[in-house]
């Protein structure tokens, strides 16, 4: 029996058994023989995710790494079809390498593709959508074993129910996206005082193709971060591998990494170090290829929560927010981060049906985090805030189902297509509700 760990050691599962599939045929035998054993199927990614969303519990857990890669490409139409298991890193460069990227990309480039939409992962840009808007058709098996596509003309119920689909409705196989010319970026990151930051926010919003900004919660000073296109044909111009080392590598991962265990040891220097650390900021500017400059290395592990707001509502959460984090007994070693998205018609997306605000707040690995993460919650609760499907939250369906107007019409497709819960786990009985 193999035991699964998620990537911050928040979820463990022990399932019956481990299949490796290197084809579809091999995957929806698997999903046959579980159902007829009563047993659960659950596919594996890469385990980024802080919730349980992926844990196989004690069925069958599909490991996806055999089945991988492009399998085709009509580059003059933009047209990418990929299968599920590809991981992002692997697909940013091969699809530079047809002349083509993705038109936005979150800041961690680990998971699988599949995984990614499903769980709703998102950039930053208040003009474009999280992963899942650049889906333009998916195919699925499902709890029978049947393959289905679906797209926005063909089952597009389906379609809308399973481009953020938490893996509740089938298993993907292929995910074709829609992408667009590769291109580079010009990343400019600066510090900044909050204050100013939030008094400026949508116009920085509206005026960088891609914006977000870090906060240490126990100072008063930001780390901003825009990145806009660069004209085609101009050469981009990247940081010099010895610098890229020193200040991604050795700062931001090793240094900082070592920063936080000290926090960790001695609770009375977080604070202090907190300000440290943003004091230490300093103005940054290169050019590189667009996956290059979106995704940052993390090597420091870390437990995270996420909500969207409607992006009129950021200014008074971080108010409420800062506030907060000054009256907590337990101090917060990693800083809050920001972006934005615009919205999308995605059923269970965050961004479903208006401009949103993300606020991401952090905690450094093995450090108290329950009462920073539940008065959060509480703030954004009162905006109707929206968590990520795979970060810590502690919501339920009940919850769920007044923050997303076609929740409903979700069940109702899960009930369809799985009534028998082959693809269920406890975090889906939690968020979801029972099958059926």
């Amino acid at each position: 029996m193999q035991r699964w760990t998620n990537w911050a050691g928040t979820a463990t599962a022990a399932p019956s058994t481990v299949v490796a599939p290197r084809d579809t045929t091999e995957t929806a035998d698997a999903i046959r023989a579980a159902a007829r054993d009563g047993r659960t199927v659950r596919p594996l990614g890469t385990g980024h995710s802080f919730t349980s969303i992926g844990s196989p519990d004690t069925g069958c857990a599909l490991d996806l790494s055999h089945w991988t890669g492009i399998a085709s490409a009509d580059p003059d139409n933009g047209l990418v079809e990929v299968r599920a298991g590809t991981p992002l890193h692997r697909l940013g460069a091969e699809l530079d390498g047809l002349g083509l990227a993705m038109a936005n990309l979150g800041d961690i480039d680990q998971q699988t593709i599949a995984g990614a939409i499903s769980t709703g992962t998102h950039g930053t840009g208040a003009g474009l959508g999280g992963l899942a808007t650049q889906v333009e058709q998916l195919t699925l098996l499902l709890a029978d074993g049947t393959e289905k596509r679906c797209s926005a003309t063909e089952n597009p119920e389906l379609f809308a129910a399973a481009r953020v689909g938490l893996g509740a409705l089938g298993v993907i196989t292929t995910v074709t996206l829609r992408c667009v010319p590769a291109f580079a970026l010009a990343a400019d990151e600066r510090p900044a005082p909050l204050d100013d930051v939030l008094e400026r926010f949508d116009q920085l919003a509206a005026d960088n193709d891609h914006f977000e900004f870090y906060w240490f919660p126990h100072s008063s000073n930001t780390l901003v971060k825009r990145n806009n296109r660069l004209p085609a044909g101009q050469p981009p111009r990247p940081l010099h591998p010895l610098r890229h080392f020193l200040e991604y590598g050795v700062l931001e991962n090793r240094l900082f990494g070592a920063v936080c265990r000290l926090g960790r040891a001695v609770p009375a220097l977080v604070r202090p170090l907190n300000r440290l650390c943003a004091a230490t900021w300093s103005a940054r500017s290169y050019s590189d290829r667009s996956h290059r400059v979106f995704t940052t290395q993390r090597n420091v592990r870390f437990v995270e929560c996420e909500y969207a707001v409607g992006q009129h509502a950021l200014r008074d959460v971080l108010g409420e927010l800062r506030a907060a984090a000054g009256r907590l007994d337990e101090p917060v070693m990693f800083p809050v981060e920001v972006r934005v998205a615009a919205a999308d018609d995605v059923w269970l997306s965050t961004a479903y049906q208006r401009p949103t605000a993300y606020i991401a707040i952090h905690q450094f690995q093995g450090m108290p985090y329950r009462r920073w993460f539940d008065a959060f919650e509480d703030i954004v609760a009162a905006v109707g805030g929206r968590p990520h499907w795979g970060k810590l939250h502690r919501l339920d369906a009940a919850a769920l189902r007044e923050r997303y107007p076609r929740f409903d019409d979700f069940r109702q497709v899960r009930a369809a297509v799985d009534p028998d819960g082959v693809f269920r786990n406890a975090y889906l009985d939690r968020v979801l509700g029972p099958c059926g």
